[in-house]
């Protein structure tokens, strides 16, 4: 599902942001980053969502080598892949169901399908009741979840997550990774940076720990994790 084989990001300014990087992701999977900030996890995912390119090596997602696609074919390939963000990039001037349906209305999907999707996705989060809130009313624990609805609406095989609890207090931190693990159960790989170590030891998941842009440790899943 995914993969990385020996793969350095280097920055103009001589900068190592990943180095000689190899770890797999079978279909299905949940699995952590993490690591000090400055460790590399935010560009493994901008490598993932074709954000931008690895200098050497391979990167495959979903059966794509990423480095025999020209970067005018990245917002196809976005297309298989949930994102969501600490900040959680909601548009203040649009509503809750606006802001979920948006994905779809860029893939260009019929209205009565969208809004069959959009009502699933907000159920799915617990905000149907909230789908006509303006994104400023609700608390950061729901906009977050609405950041979730709208990274799920398309049903992509892969959610990548980036410190999507940072601005979280713990018990919301619990709950969203809570959601994170029905969703992954549902089939969905799912592939999250944190550095929320105790909640990550509580979920039993695998962890890849990186270090100065190396992969420090790959600490597999406990067996009674799901």
């Amino acid at each position: 599902m995914i993969t990385f084989e020996h793969v350095t990001r280097r920055y103009p300014a001589g900068i190592s942001a990943l180095t000689d990087v190899c770890f797999h992701v079978d279909p299905g999977e949940m699995v952590f980053v993490t690591g000090h900030s400055g460790a590399g996890k935010s560009t493994l995912l901008r490598l993932i969502l074709m954000l931008e390119q690895a200098t050497r090596g391979r990167v495959q997602v979903n059966g794509s080598d990423l480095s025999e696609l020209s970067m005018r074919y990245a917002s196809r390939h976005r297309r298989g892949i949930g994102m969501i963000f600490q900040d959680h990039k909601l548009l203040a001037d649009k509503r809750v169901v606006d802001n979920v349906a948006l994905p779809l209305l860029i893939a260009g999907m019929r209205y009565g399908d969208i809004r069959k999707r959009v009502r699933a996705a907000l159920d799915k989060v617990g905000l149907l009741s909230r789908e006509n809130a303006w994104p400023m009313t609700l608390s950061g624990g729901e906009q977050q979840r609405v950041g979730v609805a709208r990274a799920i609406v398309g049903m992509p095989p892969v959610l990548l997550a980036d410190e999507p609890t940072g601005n979280l207090d713990p018990s919301l931190s619990a709950e969203l990774f809570g959601l994170f693990r029905q969703i992954n159960q549902q089939g969905v790989t799912v592939l999250i940076a944190s550095h929320d170590l105790g909640l990550i030891r509580r979920m039993g998941q695998r962890v890849l720990v990186l270090s100065e842009g190396h992969l420090a440790d790959d600490i597999p899943a406990l067996e009674n994790a799901k």
